[in-house]
């Protein structure tokens, strides 16, 4: 198996399943209502809508730079706002993250393991291709944790307010 393959296998797992870890990203969204992932349940915290817009801005961030495009993220860009709150706004959230995934996929099964020292412009620092990717799958098991705490404490507020 080369790299890219392996990079790929880190990608599949961490969104799709079978991570070591525990619950992949997609099956920690299952079952999850509009209302539920758009409260903030810690104070200063983001709410799972949020995270979920923030995971697929950077999927997508991530393959235009995979590209050889430099961008430049702003605050919107790295934090899409949640602008409306609904079951078909939330659905359509899901599908946003699962297709900057599939295109993410797409463009790392383009590359070769000889692209993967190429350097890429980061906001403050470059770094290699290898390290980009790596980092991608990181943030999104990083986040996905924070979904997992957010999504325990949706039984526990329940609980409390009835």
């Amino acid at each position: 198996m080369n790299e890219i393959a392996r990079i790929l296998d880190q990608m599949d797992r961490a969104f799709g399943g079978e991570a070591w870890h525990g619950p992949a990203l997609r099956k920690l969204l299952e079952g999850l209502s509009a209302e539920d992932a758009s409260r903030h349940r810690i104070p200063g915290a983001h709410s799972v809508w949020e995270l979920v817009n923030h995971i697929a801005a950077w999927n997508q961030i991530v393959s235009r730079r995979a590209l050889g495009e430099k961008v430049d993220v702003t605050a919107e860009m790295d934090w899409p706002p949640v602008r409306e709150i609904s079951d078909a706004a939330w659905t359509q959230t899901q599908e946003r993250l699962k297709e900057s995934r599939r295109a993410q996929r797409s463009v790392v099964e383009q590359l070769s393991d000889n692209q993967l020292t190429r350097r890429v412009q980061g906001e403050q620092q470059t770094y290699s291709m290898y390290v980009m990717l790596h980092g991608l799958v990181q943030h999104d098991l990083y986040h996905a944790g924070q979904i997992a705490i957010l999504k325990k404490a949706i039984p526990l507020e329940k609980k409390a307010t009835a």
